[in-house]
């Protein structure tokens, strides 16, 4: 399994190309280790709330709370890519920036529902949900738990981010508060909710 981040903000974002060889999805269950044909994603932004990430839109229930988790290595929360599915509302991404890690949530997600060209018919997969190959690109990160176990998470991180915070709206920033409150009792520090709210502002 070859780790990979991303750089600083104001270099380019490495390119994590998938042998032509493969299909994303050949390429996926190469690369993560299945649970039991569930992967481990990392979300920190809008579907760091389960009714988000659940939605009838989205996963409609498929895709399992398994823990919350902080980056081992110093990122930063940042909007820095418009969203045309919401309304050119810029979005979150995260940077390698900072003196501390970005807190998120950690879903099990079906192996099937990952890939575009894996998932059922009428039902959308993560890639297309996050606009993967469009706006966001597939990023494995090392992440810890609360309990200080360290493991790799699929997450998603912006292509071609501006090189400056873009506007963002509330109607879309209290779903990341809203779903890191919600899981406090989980381990999300209170702290770290504040300096989101600091971002944001």
């Amino acid at each position: 399994l070859v780790i990979e981040t991303p750089k600083e903000k104001n270099s380019d974002h490495w390119s994590n190309e998938i042998p032509n060889r493969l299909t994303k999805a050949e390429a996926l269950e190469l690369e993560v280790g299945l649970r039991g044909n569930m992967v481990i994603v990392f979300q920190y932004g809008s579907n760091c709330l389960e009714g988000e990430m659940n939605s009838l839109n989205r996963f409609n229930g498929n895709a399992k709370f398994f823990d919350v988790a902080e980056t081992v290595e110093n990122y930063q929360l940042d909007f820095n890519i418009y969203s045309k599915k919401r309304g050119c509302v810029a979005v979150a991404d995260i940077i390698k920036s900072g003196n501390d890690g970005v807190w998120g949530i950690l879903y099990e997600v079906p192996y099937e529902l990952m890939c575009r060209e894996t998932s059922p018919k009428g039902t959308a997969s993560f890639d297309s949900i996050e606009g993967e190959g469009i706006n966001y690109r597939r990023y494995w990160l090392p992440v810890k738990r609360p309990n200080g176990e360290q493991l790799i998470a699929l997450t998603y991180i912006a292509r071609c981010p501006s090189q400056r915070s873009l506007k963002t709206e509330e109607v879309y920033t209290k779903l990341i508060i809203d779903g890191l409150k919600e899981h406090i009792k989980d381990g999300i520090p209170p702290e770290y909710i504040e300096k989101v709210k600091q971002i944001i502002k």
